[in-house]
């Protein structure tokens, strides 16, 4: 087998990334990537991932397979659910805090920090516009950091993703509730919701 249908044999199986470390498991070294690369055969996304020519990048994939210690809220996580009207100018994550981000996520995210008791508290996987699994928060925790950071976000975008979380079906007030406890918000949540349901 050629080295250009191994690769799109691992795009295919990995969202359309291809990671250098991958390859090295197929017997492709950095050196044949690179070469491809020169040769226009391959493109690089950043460093250790690269891309078919034809193929659409998933930039949260991207993003996600290059840290296990972030994951996507605030805005990306309003937009993933389906709760916010306009594509985020700019991705958020979440790491712990002391972690931090390589320069290559930080250039391309806004990054939050959070105590690591609560970095794992509502995680769950959610699906991007290319159809892969990247890790983001649940809706309920994604409504108390956008209260915990409302002065960051601005009224417009706060305000919009409570009255759109009000409405929706898949709301979970229990568990907001629980959330917003563990995190100090649930004194503002009380406030903003008493007015929305």
């Amino acid at each position: 087998m050629d080295h250009m249908t191994e690769l799109a044999a691992i795009a295919r199986a990995h969202g359309g990334i291809i990671e250098t470390k991958i390859a090295a498991e197929h017997g492709i070294s950095k050196e044949i990537l690179y070469k491809l690369c020169k040769e226009n055969k391959i493109h690089r996304i950043v460093r250790g991932q690269y891309i078919l020519p034809d193929d659409m990048q998933d930039e949260l994939l991207s993003i996600s397979r290059r840290s296990e210690r972030i994951i996507f809220s605030h805005e990306t996580a309003l937009y993933l659910h389906g709760i916010s009207d306009r594509t985020p100018f700019e991705h958020t994550i979440t790491a712990p805090s002391g972690c931090i981000p390589s320069a290559a996520i930080k250039s391309e995210c806004k990054v939050y920090y959070i105590k690591p008791d609560l970095f794992d508290l509502g995680k769950t996987t959610l699906k991007t516009l290319s159809g892969n699994d990247v890790p983001a928060y649940d809706l309920e925790r994604t409504i108390c950091d956008v209260i915990r950071s409302r002065n960051k976000l601005g009224t417009e975008t706060f305000l919009s993703a409570l009255k759109l979380y009000a409405a929706d079906p898949r709301k979970d007030l229990n568990k907001l509730n629980l959330y917003a406890k563990k995190m100090r918000t649930a004194n503002i949540l009380r406030q903003y919701l008493e007015v929305l349901l």
